[in-house]
Formats: structure tokens, C-alpha cells, sequence
């Protein structure tokens, strides 16, 4: 196997196998994300990929998951996608699921139909970083798109067959604009109904533009009480019957799993009592990335 940089993943996919088929993030420009900042974008010689998977299905072939590297794999051409679920399929009979991070310019430079083939070719899961429904947030940040044209990637992808994995990030709109960026991200998700909701915590990172807002006092950080109660106006705002719900990154200050709507009230209580002091909380010093 030969990796370049440093190596990234859904939280959920530590058990899979990790193919790197492009190097770095072909949009790089968030503000709040230095994952890809020390890499290059450029897409891996599909040779060089398939001699990986020929080199690891020799050595192991019982993976159940297979998780497609870098930050959006889903921009790799078509043929070379193809290749690489043909290849992939062949190669790990026992893979259940195959997933890769696929940008919102990435999901819609796709057409409809090449997307349903990605999905008849294997690709079951994509995990899309949605991160706000505000306009003004997701322009603030650099995100590359605003809140209609995520959506449109979405639905896209969920019209496809794809299993929609969606990322929200609790305080990204800051003090000022929390109110907006949890209403906003409540209406998008609503609209979007993706099978799995996973909300995180900012946590600015030094080398990054939103870092360098904060030392110079631009961008006020939400305190842990604001971030417990963004958290439970999108809990209390989701109206949806079986969202997979996460919010327990290491970067959350209370662990929460479910499936709204059912588990709603219980994972509400919980936030109410984080809010009232009679749930714990983790410390800042046990939050990290």
C-alpha cells in the first residue's frame, strides 16, 4: 500500500479498508478544515490504485467495508470509478459496503444516471459535508455552494440509491449567527431527509483562516452551554421518522446516538440535563480531534 499524507475517515468506517484513489480535497478552500492543506489535489494513476487493491486482496480479503480515500473520491472520472468498484466487488467478495466523502460540486457535475450507475456498480454510501443550511455561514466559511445547491446534491444522491450520510457542525455560524445556522440547517435537513445525521462540534484548528479569525477576535467561538443548546434546537427542530442520528465525535461535549424520531425524547432529556448541570459533560480537556 502506498498512502500519501496523511489518511481520513468517517468515524463509522475505522474497520474498513482505506484505498486511496485521489490525494487531498479538490475544493480545500473551507475555512474550518486543515485535513487537506499540507496536500496537492490530484487524482491517483488508476494502475497504481488497482495494484493496491490487488496487493491488500492477497494479503486479506475478508474486509466487510471499503472506504474510498481522500476528501471526495466522487470526483474521479467515471471510468476510473468503474474500474475501481469492478475491481474492488471482484476482489473482497465479502464487502457489504463500499462509501467514499463526496463533495456537493462533485455530486452534481455527476448526471442522475451516471450516479445510479456508481450505485448498480457498488458505491452504497456517500457521506456529504452539508455543515449549515445558512447561506451566510456556508459563504462565510467557503464552502464553494450555498444551501439550495446542497440540497439539490442531496436529493441527488438520495435519488440515486446512495445512502446519505449528512455532517452538520454545531457553532459554525458562532455567537452571532447561532440562532440562523441551527434554524437554517434544521429546514435544509428536513428538506433533504438523509439516512444518517452526524453533528459536530467546531473545534478551529491553527493553520486555518477560522483559526486565524478568532486570535483576531472576528470570530467569536460559542461557549459549551450555547453548543449543548444548538445542539438540542436540531434534535427538537428534525421532523423525520428514521433519521440515524450521531452526535458523540470526540469533539462533542455529550455523546448522543439514536434514531429520530423515536429516540427524540431521550436523547432531549439528556440535553436538558446537560443544560441544567445534572448530566455530565465531557471537559475540554478530554474534547479533541
Amino acid at each position: 500500500m502506498r498512502y500519501e499524507g496523511d489518511i481520513y475517515r468517517p468515524p463509522g468506517e475505522g474497520r474498513s479498508f482505506l484505498l486511496q484513489a485521489t490525494v487531498g480535497c479538490s475544493h480545500n478552500t473551507c475555512t474550518f478544515c486543515e485535513m487537506y492543506k499540507r496536500k496537492k489535489f490530484h487524482l491517483r494513476p488508476l494502475q497504481d490504485v488497482l495494484a493496491d487493491i490487488e496487493e491488500v486482496a492477497g494479503l486479506y480479503n475478508r474486509f466487510e467495508k471499503i472506504f474510498i480515500c481522500d476528501g471526495d473520491a466522487l470526483i474521479l472520472p467515471m471510468k476510473n470509478m468503474l474500474a475501481i468498484l469492478e475491481a474492488l466487488k471482484a476482489s473482497f467478495p465479502h464487502a457489504r459496503l463500499i462509501s467514499c466523502y463526496a463533495g456537493p460540486q462533485s455530486i452534481l457535475l455527476k448526471t442522475p444516471e451516471e450516479l445510479k450507475t456508481l450505485r448498480e456498480a457498488g458505491l452504497g454510501r456517500v457521506y456529504l459535508g452539508v455543515e449549515s443550511g445558512s447561506d451566510a455561514v456556508l459563504r462565510h466559511v467557503k464552502k464553494g455552494v450555498d444551501a439550495e445547491t446542497m440540497l439539490r446534491a442531496g436529493l441527488q444522491a438520495k435519488a440515486a440509491g446512495m445512502d446519505l450520510w449528512t455532517m452538520v457542525i454545531i457553532g459554525l455560524g458562532g455567537r452571532n449567527g447561532s440562532k440562523e445556522h441551527i434554524q437554517k440547517t434544521v429546514e435544509l435537513i428536513n428538506k433533504m431527509q438523509p439516512n444518517h445525521l452526524s453533528a459536530l462540534n467546531l473545534m478551529t484548528v491553527p493553520g486555518t483562516e477560522l483559526y486565524d479569525e478568532v486570535v483576531r477576535g472576528e470570530f467569536q467561538e460559542i461557549t459549551a452551554v450555547q453548543s449543548l443548546q444548538e445542539t438540542r434546537d436540531l434534535v427538537a427542530g428534525i421532523e423525520a421518522e428514521h433519521i440515524h442520528f450521531t452526535s458523540d465525535h470526540a469533539s462533542n461535549y455529550l455523546p448522543l446516538k439514536g434514531t429520530l424520531s423515536q429516540d427524540r425524547d431521550r436523547m432531549l432529556k439528556l440535553l436538558d440535563g446537560a443544560l441544567a448541570g445534572t448530566v455530565g459533560v465531557r471537559s475540554e480537556y478530554m474534547r479533541g480531534l
